[in-house]
């Protein structure tokens, strides 16, 4: 039997419906066909016993039995389908609870934030520095150029600089500020080199701590040791003495012999070229201050003359004496 005489009307089905069919045409040929069964589907709209009983495989679908959305239900839906693109019909409905737009984040900000993070290798081991809580004191390490014909680098550490020890976040500046400080050392760094520490103008509260020295002096790798030629210091304080002389057990004696104590940048110009290294303003005006005050201190020696000494105030009442 041909699909034609299959799609015809079946008086016995009733009602005018047509007979599914229950086998297909392949292509390749008239003649080849292949039978597929299919059950049989009964679409009727009345529901019996005699139809429910026919074989397991029938289905019976009654159309009034359907659980169908009416007008409110897609008005429903159309409600929450605004509110998904539009939150100001929501808030107009009175129905949904405020909320706080997400900030949109630009590819400026996205690259800013980059930049808060720094990763850095110190001794075979991988390290992280906070760059933004270390902004303020960046500058406690800079670049003075070069001597020694341009081969050996000049790197300059300015006290005045560092954070004040009452922050409540003076330990975690410090450790970042260490792990920027060696970082950037070894970077500057190729051949020989010379420190300059600027000593002066700094007050108690922001000269580092023993042990932030010497844990720097433990963490340099032994290339920067072997390859630090001098270690100069301006404005040599007492507490700086100290410190050096506590520590002095910690260090070798080659890094003690290359200390040098300078008092003025008069005296630092003499050693080093100062073309390329930016000295701060509160050293300069303090080395100011003190060369006027020891110009004034030369003076007042000079106008009042050299003050006797003990030896020559006792001899005159020795003369007295002797010749009553």
């Amino acid at each position: 039997m041909d699909l034609a005489s299959e799609s015809k009307m079946n008086s016995e089905g009733g009602e005018g419906r047509p007979v599914p069919p229950t086998s297909l045409p392949l292509q390749g040929g008239a003649t080849q066909r292949k039978k597929l069964s299919a059950p049989r589907i009964s679409l009727s709209l009345d529901q019996s016993e005699d139809d429910l009983g026919e074989t397991p495989d029938d289905l019976d679908i009654n159309v009034d039995d359907l659980d169908t959305p009416d007008e409110g239900d897609y008005l429903d839906y159309t409600d929450h389908e605004m509110d998904w693109e539009d939150p100001n019909v929501a808030n107009r409905s009175g129905l949904s609870e405020p909320y706080d737009p997400i900030p949109t984040y630009s590819a400026e900000e996205e690259r800013q934030d980059g930049k808060l993070w720094r990763t850095v290798v110190i001794g075979e081991q991988e390290h992280r520095i906070n760059m933004k809580i270390i902004e303020p004191y960046m500058r406690v390490i800079s670049h003075g150029g070069y001597y020694s014909n341009g081969v050996n680098a000049i790197i300059v550490f300015a006290a005045c600089f560092l954070p004040d020890s009452n922050r409540e976040d003076y330990h975690e500046i410090m450790e970042n500020l260490f792990l920027y400080v060696i970082s950037t050392l070894e970077l500057m760094v190729a051949e020989d080199y010379m420190i300059v520490y600027l000593n002066g103008a700094t007050p108690h509260r922001r000269m580092p701590g023993l042990g932030w020295l010497k844990k720097c002096y433990q963490m340099i790798d032994r290339r920067l040791r072997k390859n630090l030629k001098s270690f100069i210091i301006l404005h040599p304080s007492w507490f700086i003495r100290t410190v050096l002389a506590i520590t002095k057990p910690f260090i070798s004696a080659k890094f003690s012999s290359k200390i040098q104590y300078v008092a003025s940048l008069d005296e630092l110009q003499k050693l080093i070229p100062m073309d390329s290294i930016q000295i701060p303003e509160c050293i300069i005006r303090l080395d100011k201050e003190l060369k006027e005050a020891a110009e004034n201190s030369k003076m007042n020696s000079f106008l009042l003359g050299p003050e006797p000494t003990a030896a020559g105030r006792t001899e005159p009442d020795a003369a007295g004496a002797s010749s009553s």
